[in-house]
């Protein structure tokens, strides 16, 4: 394992945005307000079930373990804060966001139930955010003429969620967890997830009256379904999951990596586990 650093973003959230602050783009700004939507309480509940799985490891493994938790606690707890301060905008704006709303009640049903399920989740979802983050840092066209400040939040963003992509899965491994539920668990996050961002995207798309517009529909087949787009190009990596002998160390995060290390002035480091 290698170090996990957390870091301080240097950006000011708290000064407004423009409505379109990715390029005017109305579809783009929409998807990407979404995904913000959805971050605080999902970071919570993966920072909720490492640390449940964690308790339940036997002393060694747990000893062994508790520097890369600790780095992954770090970091999604400084997503959680700055996609909060992201979303305050938001809410200024007047967006509902009904994603954290839906999120909190499904997740509710995950009380009691084993920690492995926990992690399972955990691991699934942050398999679809590193391949989803991989693809944004292939592609920093998806954010043309955006304001640097917002460019940096979610370059940052994605390079922290390749460089963290193992944790959940190999405590999940480290608990017992066997294939059938990770993969079963992988198809219902999946199946959660593009449903959710696809509501809420519409719903931002609503409010701010582009939703019946012929360009903002242009705009989304670009994103996510013409040759290139996002939807299309993680089917592969997604599927990989599933395949015997699957770790998420096999994605390829050498992009994540020249970002971190080519942009240490947009960061501070205020932690960093150790070696292990």
């Amino acid at each position: 394992m290698t170090d996990l650093v957390v870091r301080r973003l240097l950006i000011d959230l708290e000064a407004p945005f423009a409505r379109q602050w990715n390029g005017g783009d109305a579809f783009r700004t929409a998807w990407f307000n979404a995904l913000s939507m959805s971050f605080p309480v999902g970071e919570q509940f993966f920072i909720d079930a490492v640390k449940l799985g964690l308790k339940t490891l036997p002393d060694d493994q747990r000893e062994a373990m508790a520097a890369q938790i600790q780095g992954f606690i770090g970091q999604e707890a400084t997503h959680r804060r700055i996609h909060a301060l992201f979303n305050g905008q938001l809410e200024a704006q007047g967006h509902h966001n009904a994603w954290a709303e839906r999120a909190v009640r499904r997740l509710k049903r995950m009380e009691g139930l084993d920690p492995r399920h926990w992690v399972a989740a955990t691991a699934a979802t942050e398999h679809i955010t590193a391949i989803f983050a991989e693809w944004m840092l292939a592609h920093p066209e998806c954010l043309d003429g955006s304001e640097p400040r917002l460019r940096t939040l979610w370059t940052w963003h994605a390079a922290e969620e390749a460089e963290h992509r193992s944790i959940a899965f190999d405590l999940y491994v480290a608990l017992g967890g066997n294939e059938v539920w990770r993969h079963r668990f992988m198809r219902i996050v999946t199946l959660h997830f593009l449903s959710d961002v696809f509501r809420q995207t519409i719903r931002n798309l609503w409010h701010d009256g582009e939703l019946f517009r012929p360009r903002t529909w242009r705009s989304g087949w670009r994103l996510l379904f013409a040759r290139g787009g996002l939807i299309r190009s993680i089917y592969t990596p997604w599927k990989r999951y599933f395949a015997p002998g699957f770790h998420p160390i096999q994605q390829d995060a050498s992009v994540a990596e020249r970002w971190l290390r080519e942009n240490g002035d947009s960061y501070t480091v205020v932690g960093r586990s150790a070696s292990a």
